[in-house]
Protein backbone atom coordinates (compact mmCIF):
# COMPACT_ATOMS: atom_id res chain seq x y z
CA UNK A 1 0.00 0.00 0.00
CA UNK A 2 0.91 3.67 -0.97
CA UNK A 3 0.78 6.21 1.92
CA UNK A 4 1.92 9.59 2.10
CA UNK A 5 2.93 11.70 4.56
CA UNK A 6 4.35 16.02 4.92
CA UNK A 7 7.11 17.11 6.33
CA UNK A 8 9.69 20.60 5.35
CA UNK A 9 13.17 20.29 4.45
CA UNK A 10 15.75 23.51 5.84
CA UNK A 11 17.22 25.35 2.66
CA UNK A 12 19.04 28.38 4.56
CA UNK A 13 16.62 30.30 7.00
CA UNK A 14 13.39 28.99 4.83
CA UNK A 15 11.91 25.88 4.54
CA UNK A 16 10.91 23.78 1.22
CA UNK A 17 7.69 21.39 1.32
CA UNK A 18 9.17 17.58 1.10
CA UNK A 19 6.29 14.75 0.43
CA UNK A 20 7.80 11.54 2.35
CA UNK A 21 6.13 7.98 0.44
CA UNK A 22 6.24 4.90 1.46
CA UNK A 23 5.01 1.99 -0.12
CA UNK A 24 5.21 -1.53 1.10
CA UNK A 25 4.81 -4.58 -0.88
CA UNK A 26 5.25 -8.22 -0.26
CA UNK A 27 8.79 -10.00 -1.39
CA UNK A 28 12.48 -10.58 0.46
CA UNK A 29 12.14 -7.77 3.11
CA UNK A 30 14.40 -4.64 2.21
CA UNK A 31 14.57 -0.83 2.77
CA UNK A 32 15.47 1.50 0.21
CA UNK A 33 15.51 4.70 1.12
CA UNK A 34 15.68 7.72 -2.16
CA UNK A 35 15.52 11.18 -2.35
CA UNK A 36 18.94 12.70 -2.23
CA UNK A 37 19.12 12.07 1.60
CA UNK A 38 21.82 12.65 3.68
CA UNK A 39 23.98 10.29 6.44
CA UNK A 40 21.60 11.57 9.16
CA UNK A 41 18.43 10.60 6.65
CA UNK A 42 19.63 7.31 5.33
CA UNK A 43 20.45 6.01 9.20
CA UNK A 44 16.11 7.30 9.99
CA UNK A 45 15.83 3.15 8.97
CA UNK A 46 17.15 1.79 11.82
CA UNK A 47 16.08 4.66 14.38
CA UNK A 48 12.75 4.69 12.60
CA UNK A 49 12.39 0.59 12.92
CA UNK A 50 13.45 0.49 16.64
CA UNK A 51 10.95 2.89 17.53
CA UNK A 52 8.32 1.09 15.62
CA UNK A 53 8.84 -1.94 17.61
CA UNK A 54 9.20 -0.46 21.06
CA UNK A 55 5.86 1.70 20.71
CA UNK A 56 3.76 -1.78 19.69
CA UNK A 57 3.47 -1.10 16.28
CA UNK A 58 4.89 -4.06 13.38
CA UNK A 59 7.95 -3.18 11.24
CA UNK A 60 7.59 -3.72 8.04
CA UNK A 61 7.81 -7.37 6.81
CA UNK A 62 8.32 -7.34 3.10
CA UNK A 63 9.79 -4.89 0.49
CA UNK A 64 10.13 -0.84 1.74
CA UNK A 65 10.97 1.85 -0.77
CA UNK A 66 10.46 5.61 1.16
CA UNK A 67 10.76 8.59 -1.09
CA UNK A 68 11.50 11.75 -0.39
CA UNK A 69 9.76 14.35 -2.94
CA UNK A 70 11.21 16.79 -4.81
CA UNK A 71 14.37 14.03 -5.19
CA UNK A 72 16.61 16.76 -6.58
CA UNK A 73 16.19 18.67 -3.38
CA UNK A 74 19.13 17.07 -0.63
CA UNK A 75 17.48 16.14 2.08
CA UNK A 76 19.50 16.99 5.70
CA UNK A 77 19.20 15.84 9.39
CA UNK A 78 16.68 13.99 11.55
CA UNK A 79 13.72 16.09 11.12
CA UNK A 80 12.20 13.48 8.97
CA UNK A 81 12.07 10.82 10.80
CA UNK A 82 8.52 10.72 12.20
CA UNK A 83 6.76 11.47 8.73
CA UNK A 84 8.78 8.42 7.72
CA UNK A 85 7.57 5.93 10.87
CA UNK A 86 3.96 7.97 10.25
CA UNK A 87 4.42 6.28 6.84
CA UNK A 88 5.26 3.49 7.35
CA UNK A 89 2.40 2.63 9.96
CA UNK A 90 0.36 3.93 7.14
CA UNK A 91 1.07 2.05 4.66
CA UNK A 92 1.20 -1.43 6.52
CA UNK A 93 -2.38 -0.26 7.56
CA UNK A 94 -1.68 -0.71 11.35
CA UNK A 95 -4.46 2.18 11.78
CA UNK A 96 -7.13 3.70 9.10
CA UNK A 97 -6.09 5.23 6.08
CA UNK A 98 -6.57 9.03 6.32
CA UNK A 99 -4.82 11.94 4.54
CA UNK A 100 -1.97 13.05 6.28
CA UNK A 101 -0.53 15.37 3.38
CA UNK A 102 -2.05 18.85 4.95
CA UNK A 103 -0.55 17.79 8.83
CA UNK A 104 3.37 19.11 9.19
CA UNK A 105 5.13 15.87 10.59
CA UNK A 106 8.47 16.94 12.66
CA UNK A 107 10.22 15.34 14.94
CA UNK A 108 13.68 13.06 15.67
CA UNK A 109 13.24 9.31 16.97
CA UNK A 110 14.87 8.12 20.01
CA UNK A 111 15.21 4.37 19.84
CA UNK A 112 12.55 4.10 22.17
CA UNK A 113 10.14 6.00 20.37
CA UNK A 114 10.72 9.47 22.10
CA UNK A 115 10.39 12.65 19.88
CA UNK A 116 13.92 14.47 19.78
CA UNK A 117 13.99 18.16 19.11
CA UNK A 118 15.03 19.20 15.74
CA UNK A 119 17.07 22.49 14.34
CA UNK A 120 14.95 25.14 12.33
CA UNK A 121 11.50 23.91 13.62
CA UNK A 122 10.18 27.83 13.66
CA UNK A 123 10.99 28.24 10.32
CA UNK A 124 9.73 25.01 9.11
CA UNK A 125 6.48 26.28 11.06
CA UNK A 126 6.40 29.17 9.27
CA UNK A 127 7.31 27.61 6.08
CA UNK A 128 4.43 25.28 5.98
CA UNK A 129 1.58 28.15 6.89
CA UNK A 130 2.51 30.22 3.99
CA UNK A 131 1.60 27.27 1.96
CA UNK A 132 -1.73 26.52 3.65
CA UNK A 133 -1.05 24.03 6.49
CA UNK A 134 -2.61 24.47 9.50
CA UNK A 135 -1.66 21.89 11.69
CA UNK A 136 1.73 20.40 12.77
CA UNK A 137 2.65 17.40 15.22
CA UNK A 138 6.16 18.59 17.08
CA UNK A 139 8.60 17.28 19.71
CA UNK A 140 7.06 18.96 22.93
CA UNK A 141 10.46 20.61 23.86
CA UNK A 142 10.57 22.95 19.82
CA UNK A 143 6.79 23.94 21.37
CA UNK A 144 7.73 26.93 22.97
CA UNK A 145 9.84 27.78 20.02
CA UNK A 146 6.97 28.29 17.89
CA UNK A 147 4.29 29.33 20.25
CA UNK A 148 4.47 32.39 18.04
CA UNK A 149 3.08 31.87 15.56
CA UNK A 150 -0.17 32.27 14.69
CA UNK A 151 -3.21 30.50 12.95
CA UNK A 152 -1.31 27.46 13.90
CA UNK A 153 -3.11 24.36 15.85
CA UNK A 154 0.44 22.95 17.42
CA UNK A 155 -0.27 19.47 18.70
CA UNK A 156 3.32 18.65 21.37
CA UNK A 157 3.80 15.21 21.70
CA UNK A 158 6.14 13.43 23.39
CA UNK A 159 6.48 9.73 21.62
CA UNK A 160 5.78 8.30 18.46
CA UNK A 161 2.74 6.55 20.06
CA UNK A 162 1.18 9.67 21.36
CA UNK A 163 1.84 11.00 17.51
CA UNK A 164 0.09 7.86 15.94
CA UNK A 165 -2.63 7.98 17.86
CA UNK A 166 -3.57 11.24 17.79
CA UNK A 167 -3.53 11.22 14.22
CA UNK A 168 -5.67 8.17 14.57
CA UNK A 169 -8.24 9.57 16.62
CA UNK A 170 -8.02 7.05 19.47
CA UNK A 171 -6.26 9.69 21.48
CA UNK A 172 -6.25 13.24 20.77
CA UNK A 173 -2.99 15.98 21.69
CA UNK A 174 -4.31 18.83 23.46
CA UNK A 175 -3.43 22.14 21.04
CA UNK A 176 -0.94 24.41 22.23
CA UNK A 177 -2.33 27.71 23.45
CA UNK A 178 -0.59 30.14 21.22
CA UNK A 179 1.08 33.41 22.71
CA UNK A 180 1.00 36.97 21.12
CA UNK A 181 4.27 38.80 20.20
CA UNK A 182 2.48 41.35 23.03
CA UNK A 183 2.77 38.63 25.75
CA UNK A 184 5.87 37.80 24.42
CA UNK A 185 7.14 40.87 25.03
CA UNK A 186 6.40 40.66 28.69
CA UNK A 187 8.44 38.49 29.66
CA UNK A 188 11.98 39.65 28.34
CA UNK A 189 14.67 40.45 30.30
CA UNK A 190 17.87 42.57 29.90
CA UNK A 191 21.15 39.85 30.37
CA UNK A 192 22.71 43.74 31.28
CA UNK A 193 21.37 47.08 32.44
CA UNK A 194 22.80 50.06 31.59
CA UNK A 195 21.55 51.69 34.91
CA UNK A 196 24.42 49.62 36.77
CA UNK A 197 27.17 50.98 35.21
CA UNK A 198 28.47 53.89 37.52
CA UNK A 199 30.70 56.79 35.92
CA UNK A 200 31.10 56.57 32.53
CA UNK A 201 29.43 59.78 31.17
CA UNK A 202 31.30 60.60 27.88
CA UNK A 203 31.07 56.48 26.77
CA UNK A 204 27.41 55.82 27.85
CA UNK A 205 26.58 59.55 26.20
CA UNK A 206 28.15 57.64 22.94
CA UNK A 207 26.20 54.50 23.73
CA UNK A 208 23.02 56.04 23.46
CA UNK A 209 23.94 58.47 20.32
CA UNK A 210 24.79 54.82 18.39
CA UNK A 211 22.05 53.43 19.98
CA UNK A 212 19.64 56.39 19.17
CA UNK A 213 21.08 56.44 15.03
CA UNK A 214 21.75 52.98 14.29
CA UNK A 215 25.86 54.22 14.10
CA UNK A 216 29.03 52.21 14.19
CA UNK A 217 31.30 52.37 17.52
CA UNK A 218 34.76 52.29 18.03
CA UNK A 219 36.07 51.96 21.38
CA UNK A 220 39.25 52.71 22.99
CA UNK A 221 40.70 52.66 26.03
CA UNK A 222 43.19 50.73 28.66
CA UNK A 223 42.14 47.33 29.70
CA UNK A 224 39.93 47.33 32.62
CA UNK A 225 38.00 50.70 31.69
CA UNK A 226 34.81 48.84 31.03
CA UNK A 227 34.82 48.54 27.64
CA UNK A 228 33.30 45.13 27.14
CA UNK A 229 30.89 45.85 30.32
CA UNK A 230 30.16 49.02 28.14
CA UNK A 231 29.32 47.33 24.91
CA UNK A 232 27.67 44.34 26.34
CA UNK A 233 24.68 47.11 27.65
CA UNK A 234 24.18 48.67 24.38
CA UNK A 235 21.29 45.45 23.54
CA UNK A 236 19.44 46.72 26.41
CA UNK A 237 18.94 50.50 25.33
CA UNK A 238 17.88 49.83 21.45
CA UNK A 239 14.16 50.05 20.84
CA UNK A 240 12.57 46.95 21.22
CA UNK A 241 12.05 44.48 18.50
CA UNK A 242 9.18 45.12 15.93
CA UNK A 243 7.43 41.20 15.59
CA UNK A 244 8.91 40.43 11.97
CA UNK A 245 12.79 41.77 13.77
CA UNK A 246 12.17 39.06 16.50
CA UNK A 247 10.53 36.31 13.99
CA UNK A 248 13.36 36.64 11.86
CA UNK A 249 16.48 36.55 14.54
CA UNK A 250 14.61 33.32 15.94
CA UNK A 251 14.61 31.90 12.72
CA UNK A 252 18.82 32.65 12.13
CA UNK A 253 19.06 31.01 15.64
CA UNK A 254 17.29 28.16 15.50
CA UNK A 255 18.50 27.43 11.90
CA UNK A 256 22.12 27.49 13.59
CA UNK A 257 21.31 25.29 16.21
CA UNK A 258 22.03 27.29 18.99
CA UNK A 259 18.35 28.33 20.32
CA UNK A 260 18.19 26.74 23.83
CA UNK A 261 15.42 24.12 24.44
CA UNK A 262 12.52 25.15 25.43
CA UNK A 263 12.76 28.61 24.42
CA UNK A 264 10.50 30.84 23.04
CA UNK A 265 10.28 33.59 20.69
CA UNK A 266 13.34 35.93 20.85
CA UNK A 267 12.39 39.63 22.31
CA UNK A 268 16.07 40.61 23.21
CA UNK A 269 18.35 41.60 20.76
CA UNK A 270 21.10 39.52 20.17
CA UNK A 271 25.01 40.23 21.34
CA UNK A 272 27.60 38.45 19.39
CA UNK A 273 31.28 38.29 20.16
CA UNK A 274 33.28 36.06 18.51
CA UNK A 275 36.74 35.29 19.09
CA UNK A 276 39.80 37.29 17.60
CA UNK A 277 40.88 33.66 16.34
CA UNK A 278 37.57 33.15 14.44
CA UNK A 279 37.96 32.64 10.78
CA UNK A 280 36.31 34.18 7.83
CA UNK A 281 34.06 31.83 6.83
CA UNK A 282 32.74 31.61 10.69
CA UNK A 283 31.96 35.25 10.70
CA UNK A 284 30.39 36.02 7.26
CA UNK A 285 29.12 32.51 7.04
CA UNK A 286 29.44 29.43 4.76
CA UNK A 287 30.28 26.14 5.09
CA UNK A 288 29.39 23.08 2.61
CA UNK A 289 25.59 24.17 3.22
CA UNK A 290 26.54 27.70 4.15
CA UNK A 291 24.99 27.93 7.28
CA UNK A 292 24.37 31.55 9.32
CA UNK A 293 28.09 33.38 10.15
CA UNK A 294 28.61 35.77 13.19
CA UNK A 295 26.99 38.19 11.09
CA UNK A 296 24.15 36.41 10.86
CA UNK A 297 24.18 35.40 14.14
CA UNK A 298 24.20 39.56 15.28
CA UNK A 299 21.23 40.23 12.89
CA UNK A 300 18.69 42.92 14.64
CA UNK A 301 21.37 43.29 17.27
CA UNK A 302 25.23 43.89 18.15
CA UNK A 303 27.84 42.27 16.35
CA UNK A 304 31.14 43.42 18.90
CA UNK A 305 34.63 42.69 18.11
CA UNK A 306 36.64 42.69 21.18
CA UNK A 307 40.15 42.93 20.21
CA UNK A 308 39.84 44.62 16.86
CA UNK A 309 43.28 44.67 15.66
CA UNK A 310 44.04 40.74 16.61
CA UNK A 311 41.54 40.00 13.79
CA UNK A 312 43.52 38.58 10.82
CA UNK A 313 43.32 41.33 7.93
CA UNK A 314 40.87 39.03 5.36
CA UNK A 315 38.54 38.71 8.09
CA UNK A 316 37.99 42.26 8.81
CA UNK A 317 38.06 43.39 4.82
CA UNK A 318 35.06 40.40 4.79
CA UNK A 319 32.99 42.60 6.78
CA UNK A 320 33.14 45.38 4.55
CA UNK A 321 31.29 45.01 2.21
CA UNK A 322 28.15 43.39 4.14
CA UNK A 323 28.86 46.82 6.11
CA UNK A 324 28.54 48.94 2.86
CA UNK A 325 25.45 47.23 1.19
CA UNK A 326 23.42 46.41 4.29
CA UNK A 327 23.41 42.37 3.29
CA UNK A 328 24.64 39.63 3.73
CA UNK A 329 24.88 36.50 0.90
CA UNK A 330 26.76 33.49 1.13
CA UNK A 331 27.29 31.89 -2.19
CA UNK A 332 28.73 28.09 -2.19
CA UNK A 333 29.01 25.19 -4.33
CA UNK A 334 26.22 23.18 -2.72
CA UNK A 335 23.94 26.17 -1.49
CA UNK A 336 23.21 29.86 -1.99
CA UNK A 337 22.36 31.50 1.16
CA UNK A 338 19.44 34.16 1.05
CA UNK A 339 20.39 38.14 1.38
CA UNK A 340 20.11 38.87 5.24
CA UNK A 341 20.09 42.63 6.02
CA UNK A 342 22.58 43.47 8.52
CA UNK A 343 20.99 46.45 10.69
CA UNK A 344 23.66 49.12 12.48
CA UNK A 345 24.63 48.79 14.96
Amino acid sequence: MLARTCCFALQGVDGIPVTVEAFAAGGQPNFTLVGLPDTAVRESRDRVYAALKNNGFATPAGRVTVNLSPADVRKEGAAFDLSIAVALILATRQIRPMDAEKILLLGELALDGRLAPVRGALSLVISAHERGIREVILPAENAPEVQAVQGMRVYPAHTLYEAVMHLSGAAPLLAQEQKSYAESLRERTAAWDMSSIRGQTGARRALEVAAAGGHNMLMVGVPGSGKTMLARCLPGILPTMTVQEAFETTRIHSVAGILPPGTGLLTERPFRTPHHSASMPSLVGGGANAMPGEISLAHNGVLFLDELPEYPRATLEALRQPLEDGVCTVTRVKAHGAPLPLRQP
